[in-house]
C-alpha cells in the first residue's frame, strides 16, 4: 500500500493545538519517551525532583517499554522522578489485574529504579465514604511537590482525557466519576465482558490536568475523528481533550492513522499548494462529490471553485475532464473477479488475468475474520477455481466464553458414552473444568485445559466455515502465533517465533496473491501484531529474492471495527442479495462469536451486522458517485512491499 505523502511538520490555522505526526506508534512514543527522559536529566542536573503525571490505557504501553529500555540500556534513573497517576476503576482492589495500579507495575514501575514512595495513584479500593477525602488529600500531593511537570495523556473514542467524560466542567478537581457507556464498552477489552467494567472511576479533573507546566497528549489508530475535532474545533466541554486548546504548552503526538482526517492530511488542498497526482486528484474529486450530494460527472467548474479545487481546474483542465478521469479511477476499482479473469486482457483491472488459476492465502488473525471481513470475496475466489488456502494467525481462545466449555464437554461425554467408548478421562476434565469455572473469580486466568478447550471450539468452527466455502481440509492452516498465547487480554509483542512460523507457511504455499487484515482498529491490538508479523516476513523473503515472491501481490481487508476511506479502495468486490445472506450464514457458524461477544469494542452490534451495515455503506457511495448500485461490496488496498 502506498500513500500519499504530505508536509508532516506543517502547522496551519485549522489546528489550534500543536500536532506531531510520526510514521507509526513506536516511533511516536520513542519521541515521547525522549522529551520524558530529557526532562528527568535536566531537572537532576540542577537537583530537583521531576513529577510526571502518568496515564494508563492501550496508547502509553509502548511508551514504557521504551523507557524501560532506555534505563536498561541507556542508564537513564528514575530516583529523581515522581508519578502521579490520572485515574483508576472504582471500586477495584489495587492487586486486581485489570487495576492501573497493577497495569502501572507490571509496565513500567517493576522495571525502573524509583522510588515505591515516589509512586501515586488514586485508591480505588476505598470505602466510599473516604473517597472525597482521598480525592482533597491526592490534589495536596500534588501541589506539595511543586505541581507536575509534564503530563501524558491518551484520549478516548469521546474525546475524555482522564476519566473526565463529556460535560465534565473545566473546574474540575480530583473525584469520583460515573463512567459512559460508551467508556464501559471501548474499555471492555480490558475484562471477559462488559458487565465486569467498574462503573466508576476515581479520576484527576480537568483543573488539574491544565495546570501541568507542559502536556503531551497520545493518539494512535482509529482515534482519527476525536483527534481532528479536539483540535480543529470548537473548545467545548463537551468534548474534554478540546479544552486543551486553552493550555499554553500542550502537544499532541500521534501517528499518521491517527492524523487521517486533519484538514492537512485529509484536504491538504485547503492548507496551501499540495501535488497534484491521480491518487490525490481521486480523493479532493470523491470527497467533493459525496459533500455535494452529486454524483462526479455531474460536477461542475462552479462546485471545484466552493470548495477550494479552483487551482486544480487552473492545474488540470475543464471540470468535466476531471470529472472524467476520477470516475474511470472509481469505476475500474469494481470488479467481480478478485483472482483476475482467466485470459481476458482488461488494461485497468485491479488484479492480473494470469497466472489463472491463482494460489491464494487469506490470512485472518482471528478464527472469523475471513468470513466477516471478506467472505462475498473467500467464497468468489474459490468458485472461480482458484486454489484457496487460509491461515488463521491466533487461536482466537480468549474470545470464548466459559459456557461453550461445559456445552462442548458435555458432548464428548455423551458421544463416547453413546458409542461405548471409555469416557473416564472425558468425564474427570469436564467435572475439573466445572469445578474451575464455578469458583472461578473474577477476571481469573483460565487453567492451560482451558484455554485448549476453547481453542478447539474456536478451530472447529474455523474449520466448518472453510468446508462451508468449499475448501479442502489440506488447504487449511492454523498458526496459532504464540504472541497471542498469554491466557490474558494483553499480548506479547512480536517474536521471532511469530515471523518464521509464518514464512515456513508463505514458503510453502508460495501464494500469487495474499489476502490480510490492515485493520489496527480492533481493541485489543491483535490485528496489528498479526500484520506486522506478515510485514516482517514479508520483508526477509524480498531481501533473500525468492522467485516467487516477485509474483505476489497483497490485499489489505479492513476488519469488523472500520472500512477503508472511499478513495482509497483499489478493489471493490460487489455482492448481490443472495450472497450477502450466504456470507451471513458462513459468519453464523461462528457460535461462540454470536449474540453477547467478548472484546467487541465500542460497537454492540454483532459481527455480521457490522459486517453487512459496512459492505451496505460502500456499495451505497459507490452509487451515491455515479457508479452502478449494488447490494453490498467489499473493498481492498493493495500493500506495495
Amino acid at each position: 500500500m502506498s500513500h500519499q505523502r504530505f508536509n508532516i511538520d506543517l502547522i496551519d490555522s485549522f489546528e489550534k493545538i500543536p500536532v506531531k505526526i510520526f510514521p507509526d506508534t513506536k516511533n511516536g512514543s520513542a519521541f515521547v519517551a525522549g522529551e520524558i527522559a530529557n526532562l528527568i536529566k535536566e531537572k537532576y542536573k540542577k537537583g530537583e525532583d521531576c513529577v510526571l503525571g502518568l496515564a494508563t490505557g492501550s496508547t502509553p504501553i509502548s511508551l514504557y517499554a521504551e523507557l524501560v529500555r532506555l534505563h536498561k540500556e541507556e542508564g537513564l534513573s528514575f530516583k529523581n522522578v515522581i508519578t502521579f497517576n490520572l485515574d483508576e476503576y472504582y471500586p477495584l482492589e489495587r492487586e486486581a489485574l485489570q487495576s492501573y495500579w497493577s497495569f502501572m507495575h507490571r509496565h513500567l514501575f517493576n522495571h525502573i529504579d524509583i522510588d515505591p514512595a515516589n509512586i501515586h495513584m488514586p485508591n480505588g479500593a476505598l470505602p466510599k465514604e473516604e473517597i472525597k477525602k482521598h480525592c482533597v488529600k491526592y490534589e495536596q500531593m500534588i501541589d506539595a511537590v511543586g505541581g507536575i511537570d509534564l503530563q501524558i495523556l491518551g484520549i478516548g473514542n469521546n474525546g475524555h482525557i482522564g476519566f473526565n467524560e463529556p460535560g465534565s466542567s473545566i473546574f474540575s478537581k480530583t473525584r469520583l466519576v460515573s463512567l459512559d457507556n460508551i467508556t464501559r464498552i471501548a474499555n471492555a477489552y480490558e475484562f471477559q465482558n462488559i458487565s465486569q467494567v467498574p462503573r466508576m472511576a476515581v479520576t484527576m479533573g480537568i483543573s488539574t490536568i491544565l495546570k501541568a507546566k507542559k502536556i503531551l497528549l497520545m493518539a494512535w489508530g482509529m482515534k482519527a475523528p476525536i483527534v481532528a475535532r479536539s483540535v480543529e474545533g470548537h473548545l467545548t466541554e463537551h468534548i474534554p481533550a478540546s479544552i486543551l486548546q486553552q493550555h499554553n504548552d500542550c502537544t499532541f503526538v500521534i501517528d499518521e492513522n491517527a492524523a487521517s482526517e486533519l484538514t492537512r492530511i485529509k484536504s491538504p488542498w485547503l492548507t496551501g499548494e499540495c501535488e497534484w497526482t491521480p491518487a490525490m486528484i481521486k480523493r479532493a474529486v470523491v470527497h467533493m462529490a459525496l459533500k455535494t450530494n452529486k454524483p462526479i460527472l455531474s460536477l461542475t467548474a462552479h462546485d471545484y471553485n466552493e470548495n477550494g479545487l479552483g487551482d486544480l481546474l487552473v492545474e488540470k483542465g475543464e471540470a468535466y475532464e476531471i470529472n472524467l478521469q476520477v470516475f474511470y479511477l472509481v469505476r475500474d476499482s469494481i470488479t467481480g473477479w478478485p483472482g483476475g479473469k482467466s485470459k481476458a486482457f482488461i488494461p485497468a483491472h485491479p488484479e492480473r488475468s494470469e497466472p489463472h488459476p491463482k494460489r491464494c492465502l487469506i490470512f485472518s488473525p482471528h478464527p472469523d475474520d475471513d468470513i466477516i471481513s471478506m467472505g462475498g470475496t473467500f467464497m468468489r475466489l474459490h468458485d472461480q477455481g482458484h486454489d484457496v488456502h487460509v491461515a488463521y494467525q491466533t487461536s482466537g481462545n480468549i474470545a470464548v466464553t466459559d459456557e461453550f466449555v461445559t456445552r462442548f464437554l458435555d458432548f464428548a461425554v455423551g458421544f463416547e458414552e453413546q458409542f461405548g467408548i471409555d469416557n473416564h478421562k472425558s468425564k474427570q476434565i469436564l467435572t475439573d473444568a466445572a469445578d474451575f469455572i464455578h469458583s472461578k473469580k473474577k477476571n481469573q486466568m483460565d487453567t492451560k485445559d482451558i484455554r485448549s478447550i476453547k481453542g478447539l471450539i474456536r478451530r472447529c468452527e474455523a474449520k466448518a466455515t472453510c468446508r462451508y466455502v468449499g475448501i479442502a481440509d489440506e488447504n487449511i492452516h492454523f498458526l496459532n502465533l504464540p504472541f497471542y498465547e498469554t491466557g490474558e487480554v494483553e499480548k506479547n509483542p512480536m517474536s521471532e517465533e511469530d515471523v518464521l512460523l509464518t514464512i515456513a507457511l508463505l514458503e510453502k504455499i508460495k501464494p500469487h496473491q495474499i489476502f490480510c487484515a490492515g485493520d489496527l482498529a480492533d481493541p485489543h491490538g491483535t490485528h496489528k501484531v498479526c500484520l506486522d508479523v506478515i510485514f516482517e516476513s514479508m520483508r526477509r523473503l524480498k531481501e533473500r529474492g525468492d522467485a516467487w515472491i516477485k509474483d505476489c501481490w497483497v490485499w489489505l481487508y479492513k476488519g469488523a471495527w472500520q472500512e477503508w476511506d472511499i478513495a482509497e479502495i483499489e478493489m471493490a468486490i460487489p455482492m448481490s442479495p443472495d450472497q450477502v445472506m450466504k456470507k451471513r450464514f458462513g459468519i453464523f457458524i461462528h457460535q461462540s462469536q454470536k449474540d453477547m461477544v467478548p472484546f467487541q469494542g465500542s460497537d454492540s452490534r454483532e459481527f455480521w451486522q457490522r459486517a453487512e451495515d459496512r459492505n451496505a455503506n460502500t456499495a451505497k457511495l459507490y452509487a451515491e458517485l455515479g457508479l452502478t448500485k449494488y447490494a453490498a461490496m467489499e473493498a481492498f488496498v493493495r500493500w506495495h512491499y
